[in-house]
């Protein structure tokens, strides 16, 4: 532990406070080596020197006995340096060499100090993170976005690599993203082209038999009618979808407009809807509001299409009631629509996707969307869409509205 936290410390320096530590370490130490090195080439060169010496003249000089006026004694702290010819090949080359050394080992181990400095700051501190982000660029070029940049520290490095790996996450939420529009996009010209074709096909039989049976008289009028009618239901359900799809492509475009909604003002809107549903589908709708005195801001607009969109599924799928309850508060507003139909077979999911028909007869009743845009709407005013199945059997949805200021 008391090893790690000053390892951790260093670790964790600055870039130009690292290279400034790593340069006085080195240069401190290739001093301590200098001195060392330059102290023994002297004792080496002195030994050389003193074979040549006349040693009783030496000593005699060391201890005082001659003068350089004959009166005026000296003293020898160094061993003289001999005559070049006096000395042997090999000796002359030592005590060179030692020359050598003493003059520029200095200079050449601080160099020396300096480069390896620099090589053991690249490799401890510029190596690995240069190496990953080195690798991560070119598995991003390669579209391979499953990895992630490991490096962490607090210097600028570990701040960069950070910031790569934030780059990183991004471009795979963008990247997903992509492949879920471009999955969404042909699920949606699947959708469009089955919805369109299938009341097509229908259109064309019924033109076919008209045209091959009602000149001749083989068909009665009160069948041709019946299929005329069959028609009308079948171009309805186009116009149906047309209209679906045109809600579709205009959700991200539309603004939500806020303004204030009253509890009172909610509930008329929906009773007039439901006149007009509940004529339609045969079905009891019990319809119950609270709310306070204040009001709730948001997109009226929006928040009846979804209501509309509950109601007529709940209607759809209902054996012989449907409940609704709203409730406005001044921060949120939540519509709960439950049937005591069936419920929900599939997961929520599943049920809000575009064009999602829970069974093949519905499809010749509406397009799948309500659901779908209903999320979306909840979604676009702040809140959600909330399904669940009641233990007793039915549908429960629940649309929760946020307070748009």
């Amino acid at each position: 532990m008391g090893d790690g936290l000053p390892m951790e410390k260093i670790k964790n320096l600055s870039v130009r406070k690292t290279i400034l530590l790593y340069l006085s370490i080195s240069l401190f130490a290739s001093f301590l080596l200098s001195a060392s090195v330059v102290g023994a080439a002297s004792r080496i060169q002195e030994q050389v020197w003193w074979k040549y010496v006349n040693q009783d003249e030496f000593f005699k000089a060391a201890s005082g006995e001659y003068g350089a006026e004959g009166n005026i004694p000296y003293y020898l702290t160094d061993v003289p340096r001999p005559n070049a010819l006096d000395m042997s090949g090999t000796d002359h080359f030592v005590s060179e060499f030692c020359d050598f050394l003493q003059t520029y080992t200095v200079l050449i181990l601080s160099i020396f100090a300096s480069f390896v400095s620099v090589f053991l700051f690249y490799k401890h501190k510029l190596e690995k993170p240069i190496e990953e982000l080195n690798q991560a660029s070119k598995r991003i070029a390669g579209d391979d976005l499953d990895f992630h940049i490991t490096y962490d520290t607090q210097d600028e490095m570990g701040r960069l690599c950070r910031e790569f790996e934030r780059m990183r996450s991004q471009l795979a939420q963008n990247n997903q993203k992509l492949w879920r529009m471009v999955e969404e996009e042909r699920a949606l010209k699947a959708a469009i082209a089955h919805d369109i074709r299938s009341p097509l096909s229908v259109l064309k039989g019924y033109q076919e038999m008209l045209t091959d049976y009602l000149p001749d008289g083989t068909i009665d009028m009160e069948k041709a009618m019946e299929m005329l009618m069959e028609s009308r239901k079948q171009i309805d359900r186009m116009d149906t979808f047309v209209e679906d799809m045109r809600k579709m492509s205009s959700l991200k475009q539309r603004a939500v407009k806020s303004r204030p909604i009253t509890a009172e003002e909610l509930e008329k809107d929906i009773r007039a809807e439901l006149v007009i549903l509940q004529e339609k589908e045969n079905r009891q709708v019990r319809l119950d509001v609270e709310g306070m005195m204040q009001a709730f801001y948001g997109d009226k607009e929006i928040i009846l299409e979804v209501a509309e969109n509950l109601l007529s599924n709940a209607l759809r799928h209902a054996q012989k009631q449907v409940e609704v309850k709203v409730c406005v508060t001044w921060q949120e507003l939540r519509i709960l629509v439950q049937d005591d139909g069936a419920g929900f077979l599939e997961d929520a999911e599943t049920v809000t996707k575009a064009f999602h028909q829970q069974n093949v007869k519905d499809s010749l009743k509406h397009a799948g969307m309500g659901m779908y845009i209903s999320r979306l709407y909840c979604e676009k005013h702040g809140g959600k869409l909330l399904l669940e199945n009641k233990e007793t059997g039915g549908a429960v949805v629940t649309a929760v509205f946020c307070r748009i200021a």
